[in-house]
């Protein structure tokens, strides 16, 4: 992927996901300009929610995660994280924290 813009760095909705996509092993396998264009500042969702489909139950919900920080027509169960170990539910507090405080 092309070097991330200082902006979207800072955009609410991009803060906390761009933080899961390079922190999370999974989601970092696919942080690549084939799923995010960060030029065009687009995600494409559904391409990635088929690339997801022979992940486990726990690297599933952190990708839906990052798309609901994303844009919240994509939907994330917060139930599903008892499913997360402690790293990456460190990681998506960290990432919903990113998203929904105050800068």
């Amino acid at each position: 992927m092309s070097t991330i813009p200082v902006d979207l760095m800072q955009d609410r909705y991009w803060r906390g996901t761009l933080h899961l996509f390079l922190n999370q092993p999974r989601l970092k396998s696919v942080c690549t300009t084939k799923f995010i264009d960060v030029d065009g500042r687009t995600i494409k969702a559904e391409a990635l929610k088929r690339q997801a489909q022979p992940w486990s139950h726990s690297e599933k919900f952190m990708l839906h995660l990052a798309l609901h920080l994303f844009n919240e027509r994509h939907k994330v169960n917060l139930s599903d994280m008892d499913f997360l170990d402690p790293n990456n539910k460190r990681l998506a507090f960290q990432a919903m924290q990113m998203r929904f405080e105050e800068v």
